[in-house]
């Protein structure tokens, strides 16, 4: 099957999109103001993602550098499993998911600039996403650095970025719809 680059960088940037056109005009103090103090505030859901993709990316260029699938690529039973699992998730807001790794929980204050920040990853991300044009996303398999057991299809990696980002999108649309959001 073609992978449908355009499609998903477009979608990708509409994603970017959104976050700049709800969030692009907040002051600093919006942007890191939280619900409650165990909560993400905008900036921390944005930095989230721009640490999340920074963690996968080293997979992914191993990918597009021509590296094959490990053993436990090639074989783990459960690659389905987890891409299904992480996609269909994350496109639910009834589960909550913990971060996988203190690496990507942003910290409490965010500087300004995140919006440009997050904009700037986006690019990088379709960038790489036009890099794996030509790769077999149903045969090539990534491994999760956040769990070394986990694996999935480049196809589902796909999938999972894109509901991520929709996740805490939503997440942060909450935040500023939240009793108390500064005006």
């Amino acid at each position: 099957m073609k992978n449908d680059t355009t499609t998903i960088t477009t979608e990708i940037e509409q994603i970017t999109n959104d976050f700049r056109m709800a969030f692009g005009s907040l002051s600093d103090e919006q942007l890191n103001w939280k619900p409650r103090p165990n909560s993400w505030s905008i900036a921390q859901c944005l930095d989230h993602l721009i640490k999340s993709n920074d963690e996968v990316k080293p997979a992914i260029d191993a990918k597009i550098n021509g590296s094959k699938n490990s053993f436990w690529e090639q074989w783990s039973p459960l690659t389905g499993f987890f891409g299904n699992f992480l996609k269909n998730g994350l496109a639910s807001d009834k589960r909550k998911f913990k971060a996988p790794s203190k690496d990507i929980v942003p910290p409490s204050e965010i500087d300004p600039g995140i919006i440009d920040r997050f904009t700037e990853n986006q690019t990088i991300v379709i960038n790489d996403i036009s890099a794996m044009a030509d790769l077999d996303w149903d045969k090539t398999v990534i491994t999760s650095p956040f769990l070394g057991l986990m694996t999935y299809r480049l196809r589902d990696g796909v999938g999972i970025l894109i509901e991520h980002e929709k996740r805490h999108f939503r997440q942060a649309k909450r935040v500023t719809e939240t009793e108390g959001f500064p005006s």
